[in-house]
């Protein structure tokens, strides 16, 4: 394992890269200030997104966080400590806005599929995170919310990734209640793929991660940008795009291998082309 440290604060990293053969895992490291979004954290999650999707030996991340919580969100002694700048705060309210819009996009257009593995409650900002991963694996005793509406801060960026993954009744619900939705009813909505036992949410998320990084990873990121694409298309637009990614996908060198291999009855061999 290889273990890198982004963006040191008080000579304690905010976030840890352990690269265990072709799955990086990406931790957040605030439980402190349980996992909070400060800027440094937001900008070394950006800087190892951006390295990771460059990266051909990576091919599949689980992002976890140490402590009791996953993520609580935007810091928000941060966002108020700027509030005597001489416009009140809103130049850097917009800033931390934009640069973490960024990087939850970069989870979905990362070439490799994201698997949450959630210890803990993910709040705002960290419930966005979640719903922003591919897939997500919560412990039984992890918990969900959007509880900005409690203090006058209505959860808008995150209720672009929640109402992406659950229908518009439970999105609402959970955005004008502020209250946590346990691991078992997030599953039920539709927000996690599985509960697991406490403890064991990083150990299935690895499980899953290695299974998909057995994969050809060029198919793997065609597939992940066209399931993005097509769900914002009408239907018969959808069709048609899927149609010419399936076509170019059949030209892959990889489609001709595990089409073969699949006839022969023997075991692919991928070439991530």
């Amino acid at each position: 394992m290889n273990i890198q440290a982004a963006h040191t604060t008080n000579a304690e990293p905010v976030l840890l890269r352990d690269n265990d053969g072709s799955v990086t895992v990406l931790t957040l490291n605030r439980p402190a200030a349980r996992n909070s979004l400060s800027e440094p954290l937001l900008t070394a999650l950006g800087d190892a997104l951006s390295a990771i999707a460059a990266d051909r030996n990576v091919r599949a991340v689980v992002l976890a966080a140490n402590g009791s919580a996953f993520c609580a969100g935007h810091d928000l002694k941060e966002l108020t400590s700027r509030r005597n700048d001489v416009d009140g705060g809103r130049a850097y309210f917009q800033h931390i806005m934009t640069i973490c819009s960024a990087m939850m996009q970069q989870i979905v257009t990362l070439p490799q599929p994201v698997i949450a593995a959630v210890q803990g409650v993910a709040s705002a900002a960290g419930c966005q995170l979640v719903a922003s991963c591919d897939l997500a694996i919560a412990s039984q005793s992890a918990g969900f919310a959007t509880p900005g509406v409690d203090i006058g801060l209505f959860c808008s960026t995150p209720m672009v990734a929640l109402s992406r993954n659950v229908s518009r009744k439970h999105a609402m619900e959970m955005l004008l209640s502020g209250g946590i939705v346990s691991a078992d009813k997030a599953a039920s909505m539709g927000l996690v793929n599985e509960v697991v036992p406490a403890g064991t949410e990083l150990a299935k998320a690895m499980e899953l991660a290695l299974g998909f990084a057995s994969k050809s990873s060029h198919v793997v990121g065609i597939g992940k940008a066209a399931f993005y694409r097509q769900l914002e298309l009408p239907l018969a637009e959808a069709y048609r795009y899927a149609s010419e990614v399936m076509t170019e996908n059949m030209m892959a060198r990889d489609a001709e291998e595990g089409i073969g291999a699949f006839i022969d009855k023997r075991t692919p061999s991928w070439e991530d082309r």
